[in-house]
């Protein structure tokens, strides 16, 4: 995956535009990540369209608010504007988490054609090694939603199988201010709970040992002989 970006820049969808272009920092952000290439333009009513059902897509996979783990997933905007005005307005309607080639950069008309974009949008989803997973997932993330993710990263075979997502977005969107504070106090009680049961069950085990002490002082033990020692 890296690969496919190295002496490339990326910039991060943020107020400031920060820049990926080392790359130790493509590595860190690229690698064992499924890729998402967006192609899409500002003046394409079917991009405005989706624009808002990726966004959600994008976020409720990546999202803390609505995962427990933020999936392997990394979203990369590749502009087919016919203007930068164009091209800053679009970026606005996309998750503040995605990439994007600068509008001056020629390598997204290169990635146009490697990937043989005919229709936009377009979302080519490629595994880490840069091989296609899926030409264009447009069709699938409307029908399945967040769901697809789960096929993507199967199929991917992705080394960290571990992400987490919500069975019930409905009931994840519904989580306070203060979930953050309940998870705390709910550590601290099960930390309490387990120090409990250790000084009990080390307690149970010197009261063992204190019988078995008393049954031979007083040449009582099970075994039934004469001496206590």
């Amino acid at each position: 995956m890296v690969d496919l970006f190295i002496d490339r820049v990326l910039l991060k969808n943020n107020k400031d535009q920060d820049e990926l272009d080392t790359e130790r920092e493509l590595v860190m952000c690229l690698q064992n990540r499924i890729l998402m290439l967006f192609f899409a333009s500002a003046e394409c009513e079917s991009c405005q369209h989706f624009a808002p059902t990726l966004r959600d897509f994008f976020k409720r996979l990546t999202d803390e608010f609505y995962v427990d783990r933020s999936a392997q997933l990394v979203l990369l905007y590749i502009s087919l504007d016919q203007s930068e005005e164009q091209h800053e307005s679009f970026l606005k309607e996309l998750p503040k988490k995605c990439l994007f080639l600068a509008y001056e950069d020629p390598y997204r008309r290169e990635l146009e054609a490697m990937f043989n974009v005919e229709d936009l949008p377009t979302v080519v989803v490629l595994r880490p090694d840069c091989s296609i997973l899926i030409p264009n997932a447009v069709q699938e993330i409307l029908r399945l939603g967040p769901d697809c993710y789960r096929n993507w990263q199967e199929a991917a075979e992705l080394i960290d199988r571990n992400f987490m997502i919500s069975e019930d977005f409905e009931e994840k969107s519904m989580r306070s201010f203060s979930d953050p504070v309940r998870r705390l106090k709910y550590k601290v009680e099960d930390e309490k709970k387990k120090k409990k049961k250790k000084t009990c069950s080390v307690w149970g085990e010197g009261g063992d040992e204190d019988a078995k002490v008393d049954r031979r002082v007083d040449g009582k033990d099970e075994g039934g002989g004469g001496s206590p020692w």
